[in-house]
């Protein structure tokens, strides 16, 4: 696994970027420079079973190994969903199994820095390095509107 580093400055409190960065109907518009119709089921509480997917039943099962609101959040990954069926077994899910998603909240007069510290395959690394700048962008422009 490979660590990406991404990081965008949003001038609104970390307050607003977190709960548009969090609150489904704003999450589902800046994951969609990922998959257009990306969307989560489950909760952001520490400990919980959350899953991320896109309208064909694709995605991830995770849980939120750490979350310190307005501050930090960590998504630990522990399988797949491929058409709708959850995969920790396989070892494909096992390989992927304990990848991270952080992000981090720092705010300073009212900006607020947002670092995504991200766990990926090489094989995605590519895609990624493309997507997250996109996805961040739009996630600046909800915060800013």
């Amino acid at each position: 696994m490979k660590t990406l580093h991404f990081t965008t400055t949003i001038n609104a409190p970390k307050a607003k970027v977190w709960s548009t960065m969090l609150d489904d109907e704003t999450y589902r518009e800046w994951t969609s420079a990922f998959a257009e119709g990306s969307s989560y089921e489950g909760s952001w509480e520490q400990g919980s079973k959350i899953v991320f997917g896109d309208p064909d039943g694709n995605g991830m099962v995770s849980r939120i190994a750490e979350n310190r609101p307005h501050e930090f959040i960590s998504i630990e990954h522990v399988g797949f969903v491929q058409n709708g069926i959850e995969d920790t077994e396989s070892e494909d899910a096992k390989k992927f199994a304990g990848a991270r998603e952080n992000y981090t909240f720092r705010e300073t007069d009212g900006v607020t820095e947002l670092k995504v510290d991200m766990d990926t395959d090489e094989e995605y690394r590519s895609m990624f390095e493309e997507m997250w700048p996109r996805a961040l962008k739009k996630l600046k422009s909800l915060c800013e509107a």
